[in-house]
């Protein structure tokens, strides 16, 4: 049992308080690095998918036309020009508003569908974002831990 103390300015830390925070630091060390690299895999794997759709934005969206569907922006656009054609269709009426035998009901219903899975990559993009994020608090506060308490210096034997 290492009994060796460091003194920290205002508080003293036993040997196995020091190897406790240092192993904390270094578990946030990696927690982040971890938290960073999903977010990113998280990302890219989001982005392939939806570009692989091929899905170009309409003339007549409100920004990015022409472009193909690949990030959260583009996707937000082009739920928000689904959902612009949708109510044209429909006369202003939502799929819960329309009568169940209106022939617009289906195509507004797969519209519906449509603006769903957009708005689900976007709030993926937001969650990779958040992990990202986390990780590099973590990065962060795992290396000032390691910082403010040194390891203690190695026994040497007689």
């Amino acid at each position: 049992m290492n009994n060796a103390t460091f003194e920290t300015g205002t508080a003293v830390l036993r040997g196995g308080q020091v190897k406790a925070i240092r192993l904390v630091g270094l578990a946030g060390l990696i927690g982040g690095v971890l938290l960073i690299i999903t977010g990113l895999v998280v990302w890219i794997a989001i982005t392939s998918q939806l570009r692989a759709e091929e899905i170009v934005i309409p003339d007549d969206a409100i920004a990015f036309q022409g472009q193909i569907v690949g990030d959260p922006l583009t996707a937000y656009v082009q739920a928000d020009i689904i959902n612009h054609h949708a109510l044209e269709m429909s006369g202003g009426k939502t799929y819960a508003e329309l009568d169940r035998e209106d022939p617009v009901r289906a195509t507004v219903m797969n519209a519906s569908f449509l603006r769903a899975s957009l708005f689900t990559s976007v709030v993926s993009y937001g969650i990779a974002v958040f992990a990202a994020g986390v990780g590099a608090l973590f990065l962060l506060f795992g290396w000032a831990l390691r910082a403010i308490v040194p390891a203690l210096p190695r026994e040497t034997k007689s």
